[in-house]
């Protein structure tokens, strides 16, 4: 039977999983799962084996409580990162690729980015070459996390991150290179007649584009997220002001792709000459903030966002600033999701240091896993994860990241915290 974006599946380096079935596509952001789904999976480098570990016996257990016999994931791993170089000479292999296009939903830990050519990084090279658009980053505060905030209770937001342009785009000339010259002689020509303005010839230069596409879709998407997860509002992040042609695009064409939607979406400005500053029921209200004023709004006015849509440099900074707040990248989930394709994955690096200690906390991996369960309408079983989490949290059973700022804790080992989410479900 045919699954996915990629019908056909014909792995070369890759053994086909012995059970399961693969997920159905029913349309954009629209699967059908079967009750023994086949999940891909990159257990990752440096502390990736520590943190999948624990990741997938959370998940197993999760999904067998909630509904028992009846439900259950056949896991199938695939390669890229270190262990796929040691594998096959190769970071990363086609038979990665096209098992995420077929099988559809994927996770992954976190992959070392090589040294000295290649790729520039695995990350964004599966997300730019499975057209993963959406990178999704949840940042809530659980109880009892140190948190350098005074109120961080009203910490609740989702950070909707452009993945495919803006400076990520990896368009740059080095400063000297003919290339760089060449472009600089057009642009100082283009420049003297409309603003007086030169660039220095002992200048790097990179290309910032910001397309009308890319911006209306990552605004659907997010429109999408918020009326199937019951968010109240989507907050346009921007520089505009100074990048008028750019961000300040980005912005209209998000407000553009927002007005196509005027059953589900109201703007800032209707709200308080048509509704007296009440959001009408059922309505997601659209606004907009300048990029450097969000950045002191989310630590004076959490509660006021509740979801923000932005380019992909602005969301790289802020969702990673969001996170800090209610505990840090350890328990930070996140995922990078197209029009059907979802890959759930850790949002912190490799720690090399750490690898195969057993000490790392997996709360990132293991939230992006809840995440997936949620993709995929499995939400009994991710509402299980999170409150074995919480309650795991409130009984200071936490690894030393959380321990050396919680008097009266008790550190535990990473695989012990996945067993106290397990018992605590």
């Amino acid at each position: 039977m045919a699954y996915g974006v990629l019908d056909n599946y014909n792995p070369k380096r890759l053994p086909l999983p012995e059970d399961g079935e693969g997920i159905l596509v029913k349309g954009p952001r629209k699967i059908d799962v079967p009750d023994n789904p086949i999940i891909p999976f990159i257990e990752g480098d440096g502390v990736g084996p520590d943190i999948w570990k624990a990741t997938y016996q959370v998940i197993d257990a999760a999904v067998k409580k909630a509904y028992g016999s009846k439900r259950k994931i056949s896991w199938y791993e695939v390669y890229a990162g270190q262990k796929c170089f040691d594998k096959f000479g190769k970071w990363l292999i086609q038979d990665t690729l096209d098992a995420f296009s077929h099988y559809i939903v994927g996770i992954k830990g976190p992959l070392t980015t090589p040294i000295g050519g290649g790729f520039r990084s695995l990350n964004v090279t599966l997300r730019q070459i499975l057209d993963l658009y959406a990178c999704i980053r949840p940042v809530k505060y659980y109880e009892g996390v140190p948190s350098p905030m005074k109120e961080p209770h009203k910490i609740d937001m989702v950070i909707y991150r452009e993945n495919t342009e803006d400076v990520y785009a990896g368009i740059e000339w080095k400063m000297g290179t003919p290339a760089a010259r060449k472009l600089i002689d057009f642009l100082n020509n283009e420049m003297e007649n409309e603003t007086h303005r030169k660039i220095s010839f002992d200048s790097g230069i990179g290309i910032k584009p910001i397309s009308e596409f890319a911006s209306k879709r990552i605004m659907e998407h997010a429109i999408w997220y918020a009326s199937k997860f019951g968010r109240k509002s989507i907050s346009i992040m921007h520089k505009g002001n100074i990048m008028k042609y750019t961000e300040g695009a980005f912005k209209n064409w998000c407000y553009e792709a927002a007005a196509a939607h005027p059953d589900l979406c109201i703007t800032e400005e209707a709200l308080y000459s048509q509704y007296a500053g009440k959001l009408p029921e059922g309505k997601i209200l659209i606004k907009d903030r300048i990029a450097d004023s969000m950045f002191q709004q989310i630590h004076t006015r959490p509660d006021e966002y509740d979801m923000i849509v932005t380019p992909n440099l602005n969301g790289d900074f802020i969702s990673d600033a969001a996170v800090s707040l209610v505990g840090g990248l350890g328990i930070g989930p996140g995922s990078n999701i197209g029009d059907v394709v979802g890959i759930f994955e850790a949002t912190h690096g490799t720690a090399p240091k750490y690898a195969n200690m057993d000490k790392i906390n997996p709360g990132s991996l293991i939230l992006s896993g809840a995440m997936m369960l949620d993709y995929m309408e499995w939400t009994e079983a991710a509402e299980l994860i999170r409150s074995g989490l919480i309650k795991a949290i409130a009984n200071k059973t936490v690894t030393y990241d959380f321990a050396r700022q919680m008097p009266g804790s008790t550190e535990i080992k990473c695989s012990e915290f996945g067993k106290k989410i397990v018992d605590n479900m």
